[in-house]
């Protein structure tokens, strides 16, 4: 039987019981994606191809805009700060049920939050700390009567809003954790619009409309996130509707899109940063001088040219230039070879080095072609006697081991939330270059940085924040730990079938409002 054919039997008899014949068609519409989720506990999350499937199942208390990431209500209708920037008063919405059939209430919502910054909560786990800085400042999380939740915070923070609105913050289910423990990222239980049914690993995930939710239930009756790792077989599953939309598409595939009358391509610019982590952990990456000389052997222009394609701008730094903060006047490394040469030599290394570069095996909308990425670097570097040795996992090895560290080079990228602490912080903070589950995989450790970020993080005054980062950005030009490559347009392509899908700025896609002809 063919593997379209079994998926849809399958979730004939998954959505309509035996009774197919009676009911009417349902609407499944099946994504195409290059990789699957590593888990699906939001406290957890760590990439985005698991934030996507997670952002479908969960409800934070507040939420981003489809249309951008200024905050509005999600399970919480309303809130109030007091006390100096300090105490938030959540009003939560009443009459909402987990996926499990348990109430979402205070105390429900007090045990999602603690369980991600508590340390003496029983289901705390070390790596769930690892993901917002901001939630680090909770001093204490209380249940004001079922509907309502108080927050105090230790200092005033201008971000704490846009933490709740994270993945990591999202509610889940008590009674579930309680009986699944850590198998709960397996199972997932929450409030979206989504509803878990099962998760074939490498395969597929299928999830089921909500008909409860709380805004109304999705115009779908069903999802599935399908692992097609190579995107020339996406796009032939896309043309021949064995699923309905995709994401990774290489220049060449965005062309073809173009030209397909029956399907339709949506881009935009993203919040992200693609970038070339050196592990300064490890010689002779240690040395400033080699991490320079790495900078001025890679030709940036001509790799967005070259393999990008127009679908991505060059980084000068890791914030967009779109993202307030954004500082252009950092010190840049441009292609200059000769000047490469002549750092290694002052290095101690006047014959170049053996070192290993590490590449993603899947596209990401900063990196949508990582091999032809790598091998382009690989290039650059020999010309100046880098010998790089290309190395690749499956996709949750590669995060799980660069996490650790393990890498010499190692290409990655970050999705942003629109605000420039939010990368600055998790690949240049020294807190997170933490082994296991570090984000700062360039294990870079500055105390400069450390405090700059800190102020920036409890001030309300966006001049003095922008000139924090502004500085945070200089040091980074000079010490060289990573090298921002480009900040690639968010694309995805779809049948003309499909309408209403949400390609969010923040890099995840939502699928609440899709509606499949």
């Amino acid at each position: 039987m063919r593997f379209t054919t079994f998926i849809a039997l399958l979730l004939a008899l998954l959505f309509t019981g035996d009774s197919v014949c009676a009911q009417p068609r349902q609407r499944t519409l099946v994504f195409g994606r290059s990789a699957d989720a590593s888990f699906l506990d939001p406290a957890k999350f760590l990439d985005n191809e698991s934030a996507m499937v997670i952002e479908n199942i969960f409800d934070g208390l507040v939420r981003y805009r489809d249309d951008s990431t200024r905050i509005e209500p999600a399970l919480a209708e309303s809130w109030v700060v007091t006390g100096g920037g300090l105490v938030y008063t959540f009003n939560l919405r009443q009459g909402v049920r987990f996926h499990d059939g348990t109430p979402f209430d205070a105390e429900a919502a007090r045990f999602s939050l603690l369980r991600k910054i508590d340390p003496n909560h029983p289901y705390f786990r070390p790596q769930f700390s690892k993901m917002d800085a901001t939630l680090k400042g909770v001093r204490s999380v209380e249940a004001v009567g079922p509907h309502f939740l108080r927050v105090t915070l230790k200092e005033p923070d201008p971000l704490f809003l846009s933490a709740l609105a994270r993945h990591s913050a999202y509610m889940v289910s008590p009674a579930a954790v309680e009986s699944l423990g850590d198998g709960f990222d397996r199972h997932p239980v929450g409030t979206g619009p989504f509803v878990f049914v099962s998760w074939l690993k490498g395969d597929r995930i299928v999830l089921q409309s909500n008909k409860n939710y709380f805004t109304g239930a999705p115009r779908i009756d069903g999802l599935v996130f399908k692992v097609v790792a190579d995107p020339q077989v996406r796009m032939l599953e896309l043309r021949a509707g064995s699923i309905q939309a995709m994401d990774g598409l290489t220049p060449e595939l965005q062309d073809e899109v173009r030209r397909n009358p029956s399907l339709t391509l949506d881009s935009r610019s993203g919040m992200n940063v693609g970038y070339l982590a050196m592990n300064t952990g490890r010689a002779p990456l240690d040395k400033l001088k080699v991490r320079r000389a790495i900078a001025h052997a890679i030709n940036r222009p001509a790799l967005v040219k070259s393999i990008y394609q127009g679908m991505a701008s060059q980084a000068l730094t890791l914030v967009p230039p779109s993202m307030q903060g954004y500082n252009p006047k950092v010190p840049d490394t441009t292609y200059n070879p000769a000047l490469a040469r002549k750092l290694l030599r002052q290095a101690g290394l006047p014959g170049g080095f053996e070192t290993t570069l590490w590449t993603m095996p899947v596209s990401r909308p900063y990196m949508p072609q990582p091999d032809k990425i790598a091998r382009f670097l690989q290039e650059n570097l020999a010309a100046v006697g880098i010998r790089a040795r290309i190395v690749t996992f499956d996709w949750a090895t590669y995060l799980a081991k660069a996490y650790d560290g393990e890498h010499d080079l190692c290409l990655l990228g970050w999705v942003s939330t629109g605000d420039a602490s939010d990368i600055l912080e998790h690949l240049l903070d020294q807190t997170n270059a933490v082994k296991p589950h570090a984000s700062n995989v360039s294990f870079f450790r500055d105390q400069r940085v450390h405090d700059l970020l800190a102020q920036a993080r409890t001030s309300g005054d966006e001049k003095v924040r922008e000139a924090l980062f502004a500085k945070v950005q200089d040091i980074a030009g000079r010490e060289v730990p990573l090298l921002p490559l480009a900040h690639g347009n968010q694309t995805l392509a779809r049948s003309r079938s499909v309408t209403g899908i949400v390609n969010h700025p923040s890099g995840v896609i939502r699928f609440a409002k899709a509606t499949l002809k």
